[in-house]
């Protein structure tokens, strides 16, 4: 199988100022993607969408290529992903006159997702005729305690679920466990996404491939940093993938 890795990073954050460059143990978050992308076995290309020359600069020390500029409309706070994976695509087939048979999403921050992950969810995506196979992982609260306030404050949506959750099981630990997105990777067929313009469309055809919670961990404010760091000085995340040690 032919994928094409592409990272997607732009310049503006609002969690994180400069977040696609921040450093957890000396290595940027676009270097983590990078450098596990390269050790895939299904990488046939990596490339970065950005519209910021010093995020391409570094992605690019890291070996990864920098075929185009992303416009700027692509690069606002409301854009959409799915626009960015568009032309990214529609790049690669107009310029470079390819395709492949699946793209590797990876956004950096989610850093911890290793060359093993993108091997066995493409794997996945082979073995199980998938249109799309995503990163996931265990939610420690299940939708049956999850849902929102009334304006005076009551949890009468949540009390509900839990009656519901009651009557069918008798207890609420016996639900079954729940996942969720977990931002480390998306793999999709190329002609599906051509298709559909979206990596959801296929209701009986997304996977989930799970991975622990530690290497599920996304940057999404300052704390999370710390929270990283904490991760890798205390031995939950191993640098070895990355050439780094503690």
């Amino acid at each position: 199988m032919k994928a094409l890795f592409l990272i997607a990073a732009r310049g503006g954050s609002k969690g994180v100022p400069r977040k696609n460059l921040r450093k957890i143990s000396g290595l940027s978050l676009v270097g983590y993607k990078a450098i596990s992308a390269r050790k895939s076995r299904y990488c046939s290309r990596l490339i970065i969408s950005s519209d910021d020359t010093e995020i391409q600069a570094e992605a690019r020390s890291h070996g990864t290529e920098v075929p185009f500029t992303r416009p700027a409309e692509l690069a606002t706070d409301t854009a959409q992903s799915s626009a960015v994976i568009t032309h990214a695509m529609e790049w690669i087939e107009r310029e470079g006159r390819e395709r492949y048979d699946a793209v590797m999403l990876l956004e950096p921050s989610s850093p911890f997702a290793r060359s093993a992950d993108y091997d066995a969810a493409l794997d996945m995506l082979a073995a199980r005729n998938a249109n799309a196979v995503v990163g996931v992982r265990r939610v420690e609260a299940g939708t049956d305690v999850i849902g929102i306030m009334d304006a005076d404050g009551r949890l009468t949506s949540v009390v509900d679920k839990l009656h519901a959750v009651r009557r069918k099981t008798g207890h609420r630990q016996l639900r079954e466990p729940e996942y969720t997105m977990n931002g480390a990777l998306y793999a999709f067929r190329w002609e599906y996404f051509k298709r559909h313009g979206w990596i959801y469309q296929d209701r009986l055809g997304v996977f989930g491939y799970v991975m622990d919670r530690f290497h599920s961990i996304e940057i999404d404010e300052l704390p999370d940093l710390a929270w990283a760091e904490f991760l890798v000085a205390n031995g939950y995340i191993q640098l070895g993938e990355w050439g780094l040690s503690v």
